[in-house]
């Protein structure tokens, strides 16, 4: 018996996946021979609470897209929609007909679940914590920030814009929900800009180290697959355990830079960490594949970027 079954160690690969590293490697592969450079700061910015959670209003930023049924499939079992992305910051009126969806961004498709909107959106359990006194009250509009590549569009344009409409609607502290690596960096940004404007924040992610990398005051961690960072699907103990989770951040964090991380398992066998952009799973004609495919969706969003914001 070797020494590792003698201590019961989790298998080698049962470790939040590096999607700095896996991403970079992917894109090369396809043939992209400029790696991304990913935002990375010394310094985080924190703003403690001005007010307990009791008293304060809360808003929920996410980067899932409002359903547009002309835009293509954009539920279970979609492929990447280059199609349905959007380029402007927008606020829309919490009602009972809010349909975001997650099917523009590069999601975990194979595990994440892309019916339940509980998985991306903590919609309902922050509308609980609003009804029970745990938050004085939710803001009438839910926030989308874009997916946006260009880190200093998402500073000087995207985060200002966002700022503007938390501040109209009174907003105290954020909760922000990202889906995909691009989104993780973005949200992260933004988490920055409102710090700075007194504004306190909390993601809920799933890629620890863009995010970490990135620096910010509060993160709840869920090792889960990319598009479902707010729950497991159909599961409402885990929405409830994690917004909770989010929320204790928010108010007993010291100092910035703070994880933690929540302890809900995906699934026993963390072998679905080797799925996400890993050509080591894939063949020679796959891959050719998916570089064409790629290509084609690059083109497409810039087309939407150019006519949506003219850059």
């Amino acid at each position: 018996m070797s020494k590792t079954s003698e201590l019961a160690f989790a298998p080698e690969m049962d470790q939040p996946i590096r999607y700095i590293e896996r991403t970079r490697s992917y894109y090369l592969g396809l043939g992209y021979e400029n790696p991304y450079v990913w935002a990375h700061y010394i310094d985080v910015p924190f703003s403690p609470l001005k007010k307990p959670l009791n008293q304060s209003v809360l808003g929920l930023i996410t980067t899932a897209v409002p359903f547009d049924a002309d835009k293509g499939p954009q539920g279970q079992g979609a492929s990447y929609n280059a199609a349905a992305k959007f380029y402007q910051p927008y606020q829309k009126p919490i009602n009972p007909d809010i349909d975001l969806r997650i099917a523009h961004v590069g999601i975990d498709r194979k595990n994440a679940n892309m019916e339940d909107s509980n998985c991306w959106l903590p919609l309902e359990v922050a509308k609980q914590a609003a009804q029970s006194g745990r938050v004085k009250t939710l803001s009438s509009n839910l926030y989308g920030l874009p997916t946006n590549r260009s880190q200093r569009h998402t500073l000087e344009i995207d985060a200002p814009l966002i700022l503007e409409m938390l501040r109209i609607d009174k907003v105290d502290v954020a909760v922000l929900i990202p889906n995909c690596p691009i989104c993780h960096q973005s949200q992260s940004l933004l988490a920055r800009y409102l710090e700075i404007n007194g504004i306190s924040t909390v993601i809920m992610g799933a890629a620890k180290d863009i995010v970490e990398y990135c620096g910010v005051p509060r993160f709840l961690f869920s090792d889960f697959p990319l598009g479902n960072a707010a729950a497991k699907p159909n599961d409402p103990s885990s929405r409830a355990l994690n917004f909770e989770l989010a929320l204790s951040l928010l108010e007993n964090v010291p100092a910035p830079r703070t994880t933690l991380q929540s302890p809900l398992i995906w699934s026993s066998n963390p072998s679905w960490k080797f799925d996400y952009s890993n050509l080591e799973k894939l063949s020679p004609g796959e891959i050719a594949r998916l570089s064409a495919e790629a290509e084609q969706a690059r083109i497409t969003a810039r087309e939407l970027r150019v006519n949506s914001v003219g850059a």
